[in-house]
């Protein structure tokens, strides 16, 4: 009898992490209050009630409810006609940060990584259309301008065109690429950018067969970046390491001859340790 109950339960998938829950465990409340934390983003810092509700398919009365249960909670902040997120935001990250396990290990790794050569180094990992810095190192004479990229915790970039990025995709399963390429059309960022499906795929097929990554100007141009993937003791990747720098400073035959090395040793330090 049990048997038959839990093969007619309902249940629901989430397509990005492949979790399923129970049609009565799940909470439509939250789901739509983190749609509306999630809608915002660095592209766009203030929302009101018109443009939250776009952004999460949802009603402008649904929209006005959550934004001010929000607001109340003490989460986002008005100015009367705009909504915008408050520090007390950062309390998820900073209880992510200071509880999980890789970035804590990987910090002294990175410094010692930017102590070896003045550059900056970023542990980064994927969730759905972007690449998250989770660590970073930077180094204390540096003065080049690299924005946007890994100059701070929390840094989100879009995966197609960022050296870590493309590590983090290319292993995933093949039907796992397809599916994060027909939810995140490429989009062109620079004339560098790739914006291909099938020409993607195969440069995902050339990363995952060398396992490592060179990107040139495909985010932002004057900035390239080297990346290899982060294994665990199951021998899975769970996460990139990553040089960013800007080309006037270095060149690829420099990156690759001399930082590559460096890197790759680096992240079977932290497989050793993961």
């Amino acid at each position: 009898m049990n048997e038959k109950l839990r093969k007619t339960e309902k249940l629901l998938l989430n397509k990005d992490n492949k979790k399923t829950i129970r049609h009565e465990d799940f909470v439509a409340g939250i789901s739509k209050g983190m749609a509306i934390l999630d809608s915002f983003g660095t592209d766009r810092h203030r929302l009101n009630i018109s443009m939250a509700a776009e952004r999460t398919g949802m009603t402008r009365a649904a929209a006005r409810r959550h934004l001010l249960t929000l607001e109340y909670l003490g989460y986002l902040e008005s100015d009367g006609h705009y909504f915008y997120l408050t520090p007390k935001i950062l309390k998820f990250s900073g209880s992510y940060l200071g509880g999980a396990q890789l970035p804590k290990i990987s910090q002294p790794l990175l410094n010692l990584l930017t102590n070896q050569t003045s550059l900056i180094f970023s542990v980064m990992v994927l969730d759905g259309y972007e690449a998250i810095t989770i660590a970073r190192s930077a180094a204390h004479q540096q003065t080049d301008r690299v924005n946007p990229y890994g100059l701070h915790l929390g840094n989100r970039l879009p995966a197609h065109a960022t050296s870590a990025g493309k590590i983090l995709l290319a292993h995933l399963e093949l039907n796992e690429q397809l599916e994060w390429l027909e939810k995140y059309p490429l989009q062109r960022l620079t004339k560098y950018t790739h914006t291909e499906n099938e020409e993607f795929l195969e440069l995902l097929h050339e990363i995952k067969e060398f396992d490592w990554c060179y990107s040139c100007e495909e985010h932002e141009l004057g900035v390239h970046a080297l990346a290899v993937p982060i294994y665990d003791h199951r021998s899975k990747v769970i996460a990139a390491l990553n040089i960013v720098s800007p080309t006037m400073r270095t060149t690829k035959e420099y990156l690759v001859q001399n930082i590559l090395p460096l890197l790759q040793e680096t992240a079977r330090e932290l497989r050793n340790i993961l």
